[in-house]
């Protein structure tokens, strides 16, 4: 009754849900004299001052400047626990260079404030730990980037990534795979924050005029959750992407150069192919263009379909910022026009051990006749 009562509360909150958050004045715009342009009227309303007016954008919530990584988890964590449940889940999110996107969904670089993913793999061990007794739960996870057009596997070495063949299936079940990518299991929050630590040293990254760790790839974490309940037998399959994009950029901007130039036009292109799914999505056309771009193709099951999906629109305020702002905005208010049907992934008792005796036959083991 807990998990019905749960999932329709989170149903009724909408299927695509946006967090808008404002990060404070950096130092470099206020030493170039740079001055906020955006305020947050109330914990639902952004306005951005322009020169044609205050124009003001609603969302699920909006995080100001003075927003704790706690409070910003806080709304975000009931997602894990819909992802234990059996249901497609994806937090992502989404700005231009230097908006506070990594800083949110990873936190800053010593990890004294951790962002939402490694608190999510704290949330989802502690979620375990309470139901030990009514469910077995197993968790897996692969972790990508996807840079220059390219899957890189991060769970193993550079030159090996480089080297590997990575394509992008669905199961039948509809949910999206990395074929060719390691898929590595965690028995703790502590296995999968080691994992993912080492998958983070292996991601691309350089200094731009906007950012001085500026992420040059989109970062791609599926974890699967495997929960068998003990009393019945059924068996859920729920998943939980989180997706740190790239920021989008103007080369004029961030100064971008040769490697960094190709490294941009490659970021905004699959960012423009992105827009294409959400506004197919958001106008509810027969035919969404998913397939134009491996991004889209890894997020296929957390837009559209049966996903719960929570995207965060991170933006600057300062006023030298104002164009990007104004866009990024639009486009996450698209984003919220986007409707799902969220579902289980589920299977009884029977499938499973169904699917059991057709892996022993295939295997050669002997079947004990069951009486």
């Amino acid at each position: 009754m807990r998990k019905k009562y749960y999932n329709m509360v989170e149903d009724m909150k909408g299927k695509i849900r946006v967090f808008c958050r404002i990060r404070p004045l950096n130092r470099t715009e206020a030493s170039s004299g740079s001055g906020p342009v955006v305020d947050c009227l109330d914990e639902y309303t952004v306005a951005v001052e322009t020169t044609r007016g205050l124009r003001e954008f609603q969302f699920d919530k909006v995080f100001s400047k003075l927003s704790s990584q706690e409070e910003v988890f806080q709304d975000t964590s009931r997602l894990i626990q819909s992802a234990i449940d059996g249901f497609n889940v994806c937090i992502f999110a989404y700005g231009q260079t230097g908006s506070g996107k990594t800083f949110t969904m990873i936190g800053d670089k010593d990890l004294k404030n951790p962002g939402i993913m490694p608190r999510a793999f704290q949330k989802i061990f502690d979620i375990i730990q309470e139901n030990m007794s009514k469910f077995d739960i197993k968790v897996s996870a692969y972790m990508l980037e996807l840079y220059n057009d390219r899957l890189l596997d991060l769970f193993v070495s550079p030159a090996e990534a480089f080297s590997k063949k990575i394509e992008i299936k669905k199961d039948k079940k509809g949910l999206v795979f990395a074929q060719g990518a390691e898929t590595k299991g965690a028995a703790s929050a502590e296995e999968l924050f080691a994992l993912f630590e080492h998958g983070c040293a292996n991601r691309h990254i350089a200094a731009t005029k906007m950012n001085l760790e500026s992420s040059r790839s989109h970062l791609i974490i599926g974890i699967t959750i495997e929960s068998t309940n003990l009393t019945n037998g059924s068996i859920t399959f729920g998943k939980l992407s989180l997706v740190d994009l790239a920021g989008s950029e103007r080369a004029a901007k961030t100064g971008a150069k040769d490697d960094q130039l190709k490294e941009a036009n490659s970021i905004n292109k699959s960012l423009s192919a992105l827009g294409d799914v959400i506004f197919a999505l958001s106008t509810e056309q027969a035919h969404v263009p998913y397939r134009n771009n491996k991004l889209t193709q890894l997020m296929q099951d957390s837009l559209g379909g049966n996903a719960k999906t929570l995207m965060f629109v991170n933006i600057s305020p300062s006023d030298c910022n104002t164009e990007e702002t104004l866009t990024s905005l639009a486009y996450a208010t698209r984003v919220k026009a986007i409707t799902n049907n969220a579902q289980r992934n589920w299977e009884s008792k029977e499938i499973a051990h169904l699917k059991e005796i057709i892996l022993k036959l295939k295997s050669g083991q002997p079947m004990e006749e069951e009486v």
